[in-house]
């Protein structure tokens, strides 16, 4: 399970939290206004309001004055709120609830001036000095507001209305969350469609590390490698069409020559042939690098033993060296057979193009050095092709990986593809290959392969 999952996974309980917290609220709210009406006492901002204008009305009009008053009293309002003397008698001989009454003197012997004065009991003293308590008894004012019903919010509809709400808020955020780098790949994709294969996504994503943020890197790499595929095909396109150029003239040339000098037409077919076999091996050459440029998959269904593979490359090697003066010396510091599984042909087409490199830019009496050895984390194998020439330059020792590319200042009948083809050849097999100036002259050529041994 993805990090897509554990987000999915927190905005489901980020919905119950909320409808928890919600209902929780709700129902606190509900309980203190039920624990509210449970009172003996009649509370609130309008039973507070009209024990005020009683107790004003008594305070400086008296029993008369506060008969009138209760006189004049609206029906609609219930009844006048009760004025009780120490013996529990209301001043006007009303029936005094006992419930009510002792919440009153609770009230006013628990609770400061200030408090007594805010809602719920009022006291006052007459003329003679006694003390009468005001209250309201519960239910006798309408002091509730239009319309509020007990039963209007129930649990199951709180409930509901609370999910509801979360579920919509929370919904809200995922669908943000998600359909943002949504909409952003569909553009890209259609980007790419059209050509387009400098878009990127990963910018816009907020660094995002869960399954789209994958998805958009991965999407970068492909249209990256898309761009790096149809570049490198359209430079070995132009790169072959000049470097057939050439040769092709020459057969016009040849042509020509043998049909206005009939006398050297065995010279000129001698030159057709030999073009001919140019074109036919650079043809060869620019068909296995467009291969392996495709990254095809290379079944690795030979076992190779990689120590006579160099051995064999090496020996061929001495052969051709033997008329030149320069010499090329094969070394290992491992023992016995070394077996992997690899492409066979592919190895050693990619080995002999670099010790023949290296034995072109060698000069007479010079020696072309191989070393096999173990790579220095043990996992995998190390060749390095060595050769005492003028090296190249610093900024050169990548570029002459690339196809059509020659070493400056030297004559050769090749193409400029044979470190290509080994690089391509080298990194089919899951390796890597790279050049470096050696310090005492020259240029040394590294290969790291994998070892996948037999079995």
């Amino acid at each position: 399970m993805g990090r897509l999952f554990w987000k999915i996974f927190a905005g489901f309980w980020l919905t119950l939290l909320l409808t928890v917290i919600g209902v929780s609220a709700a129902l606190m709210i509900r309980e203190e206004a039920r624990r509210s009406e449970e009172s003996a006492l009649a509370t609130g901002p309008r039973s507070a309001y009209v024990l005020r204008m009683v107790w004003t009305v008594a305070q400086f009009g008296g029993v008369e004055a506060m008969r009138a008053y209760f006189a004049q009293w609206p029906i609609r309002d219930g009844e006048p709120p009760l004025v009780v003397d120490a013996g529990g008698h209301d001043i006007f001989g009303r029936a005094v609830p006992p419930d009510a009454l002792a919440a009153a003197r609770e009230t006013a012997e628990t609770t400061t001036l200030n408090e007594r004065r805010g809602r719920r009991v009022r006291t006052w003293q007459d003329a003679s000095g006694s003390e009468w308590l005001m209250f309201f008894p519960q239910g006798s004012l309408q002091d509730r507001r239009p319309g509020l019903d007990d039963n209007f919010i129930e649990g199951p509809i709180l409930m509901a209305l609370a999910a509801l709400l979360a579920s919509l808020f929370v919904s809200a955020l995922l669908a943000r969350h998600f359909s943002r780098p949504i909409h952003r790949l569909q553009d890209a994709f259609q980007a790419a469609s059209d050509g387009q294969l400098d878009v990127r996504v990963s910018p816009g994503m907020d660094g995002r590390r869960d399954e789209i943020g994958e998805l958009g890197r991965e999407f970068d790499g492909m249209v990256h490698k898309l761009g790096q595929l149809v570049g490198t095909q359209t430079r070995l396109l132009h790169d072959v069409s000049h470097e057939l150029r050439s040769p092709l003239a020459r057969l016009q040339v040849a042509v020509g020559l043998a049909r206005q000098n009939p006398a050297q037409l065995e010279t000129a077919l001698s030159r057709i042939e030999h073009e001919a076999e140019r074109l036919d091996a650079l043809v060869g050459e620019v068909l296995t690098l467009a291969r392996l440029e495709a990254q095809t998959p290379q079944r690795a269904d030979d076992y190779v033993d990689i120590v006579e593979l160099l051995d064999t490359v090496v020996e061929d090697a001495r052969f051709e060296a033997e008329g030149s003066g320069r010499r090329v010396h094969f070394s290992t510091s491992l023992e016995g057979e070394l077996v992997i599984r690899a492409r066979g042909e592919l190895l050693h087409r990619a080995f002999d193009n670099v010790v023949r490199n290296a034995m072109r830019h060698t000069p007479v009496d010079g020696v072309v050095e191989v070393r096999l050895a173990r790579d220095p984390q043990g996992r995998g194998l190390h060749v390095s092709v060595l050769d005492a020439g003028s090296g190249v330059p610093e900024a050169a020792l990548e570029t002459i990986f690339e196809p059509f590319q020659r070493g400056e200042g030297v004559a050769s009948a090749g193409f400029g593809l044979g470190l290509a083809i080994a690089r391509r050849a080298i990194e089919a097999h899951g390796g890597r290959m790279w050049a470096a100036n050696r310090e005492s002259g020259g240029l040394e050529v590294h290969f790291s392969l994998p070892l996948r041994q037999r079995g």
